[in-house]
């Protein structure tokens, strides 16, 4: 049994006692619950056609069993990462665990469409309360260099590749059980992870102040306003009235949220910390790159099931050398990022990720896996393995302590943000190719809209890739603190 000592929380005075560090522990409990959080954005996909039979879902609210926990999720992520911040992170943490835990088994429960609906919401509630909080522990666990570099790596390989692990595991769930096990399954991992955080974790120091509340109201209703835009746009296309509407809203609540942050004393995020310019591009590069890599996991699952009549779970393994491999390459990260530096990886990596979509955009109805679809994986999976890691560092590293929960839940934004962003634009692309294809085999008009949308992601990924080789940062103060931003 560890020892522990008594500390005195600054921000209080309050004795409290302090638990012996054990960082390994530590880092599984926040990587296992991270896996849980990006599990949920797609292990439900393949599950919806068995969810809409047995809930009587109509067509045009099944695509809510996705977006209730998008919109939730991507909307509260600033407020959350200030709230750990201020109330404590391992008392977010645990709650947000908790909370989503009690979701999802409620959400297993569901006899209707609102009551699974409402537990999606919740889910994304609670993930919204954790989620940031994940990060800033890394932070505050993991010292600068080499130990950091390994926790980050980690984090950011089950990041990525949570969405393909997802659609495995959704696919065994609901071939060899039902839908309700793809809520379920969190229940388990869920208990264990909360109680393992209340035995593991410090609770770290408050950042005293007080919550800004126009700046909470204004981020919550802009960030939600800007996620449901996106959403709206894939379902209605972009000449939507409600579209416009929402977009509209969305850049008037953040265009109020930036000039109530610029004078508050105790900002929701702290716009100082975009001055880095090496920051403030890995936070754009990382909205892009999520982005193209959530839209190969909506549109490959169903080529693979709607041409190539793959069944869910052979489409779920089909991913596995993607997985395989970006967890793999994510190992070897922390030996190359000394010797390299992050930019030649995130070069290296996000070219990878732009030769592997543009390949896949030449798919064809007649493409085999081994012949048209492996070796693309397999590229993808190595470039998301090198460049993800060094992006995720240039974010957080340099940020103070009393900043780390508002940076990380500006990064967890972003990839929600990236997200809907690359599924409604491409969509909405693919969608026109496939109108504009006139073959009688509708199959191959599908595949032919499929092919521009990944095009156009090859372009996004090729294009963060050319401003990562010819933008160079200038030269910034980190929010507080000696640690420099990697460059």
């Amino acid at each position: 049994m560890s020892t522990a000592s008594i500390s005195t929380t600054p921000s209080t005075g309050k004795v409290v006692p302090k638990r012996e560090p054990k960082p390994g522990l530590i880092l599984a409990t926040i990587v296992t619950c991270q896996l849980m959080l990006v599990l949920d954005a797609t292990i439900v996909n393949i599950a919806l056609p068995k969810i809409q039979t047995s809930l009587k879902f109509s067509e045009a609210n099944l695509s809510w069993v996705l977006n209730a926990y998008t919109l939730a999720f991507g909307g509260l992520l600033l407020l959350g990462g200030r709230a750990g911040d201020i109330l404590g992170r391992r008392r977010m943490f645990v709650s947000g665990v908790i909370l989503f835990t009690v979701a999802s088994f409620i959400g297993g429960l569901a006899v209707d469409s609102t009551m699974l609906l409402a537990s999606r919401a919740l889910q994304g509630v609670g993930a919204a309360m954790a989620g940031p909080s994940m990060l800033a522990l890394i932070i505050t666990t993991f010292p600068e260099g080499a130990p950091r570099v390994k926790a980050m790596s980690l984090f950011t390989a089950v990041s990525s590749a949570g969405g393909s692990v997802g659609l495995l595991l959704g696919g065994m769930l609901t071939t060899w059980g039902s839908w309700r096990l793809v809520m379920y399954i969190n229940v388990p991992i869920g208990v264990v992870a909360a109680f393992a955080a209340a035995r593991l974790l410090n609770e770290s120091p408050r950042v005293q102040g007080r919550f800004d509340i126009p700046g909470a109201i204004t981020s919550v209703t802009g960030m939600g306003s800007l996620v449901y835009g996106f959403i709206n746009a894939s379902e209605h296309g972009w000449g939507d009235s409600t579209t416009i509407f929402v977009f509209v809203a969305a850049v008037v609540l953040l265009s109020a949220f930036v000039f109530i942050e610029s004078r508050s004393d105790f900002p929701v995020f702290p716009l100082r910390l975009l001055r880095n310019s090496t920051r403030a591009r890995s936070y754009g590069s990382y909205v892009l790159l999520v982005g193209a890599m959530f839209s190969m996991f909506f549109f490959l699952p169903q080529f693979m099931q709607n041409v190539l009549s793959y069944s869910p779970i052979r489409a779920g393994f089909a991913f596995l050398p993607l997985t395989a491999t970006l967890f793999a390459v994510s190992r070897f990260v922390p030996k190359l990022l000394p010797r390299f530096g992050p930019r030649p990886l995130i070069v290296t990596g996000t070219a990878l990720i732009a030769v592997a979509l543009y390949w896949l955009s030449h798919i064809s109805i007649h493409t085999g896996f081994a012949t048209g679809l492996l070796v693309p994986f397999l590229l993808f999976g190595l470039g998301g393995g090198i460049a993800f890691s060094p992006i995720a560092l240039n974010i957080m590293n340099g940020l103070a302590p009393r900043d780390s929960g508002a940076g990380s839940g500006l990064m967890q934004a972003c990839q929600q943000i990236g997200g809907a962003l690359g599924i409604a634009v491409l969509l909405t692309i693919s969608t026109a190719s496939t109108k504009g294809s006139h073959n009688p085999n509708p199959k191959v008009n599908y595949t032919h809209g499929l092919e521009t949308g990944l095009t156009v992601g090859a372009c996004i990924a090729l294009a963060v890739c050319l401003l990562s080789l010819t933008l160079r940062p200038k030269p910034a103060a980190p929010s507080a603190g000696p640690a420099p931003v990697l460059e």
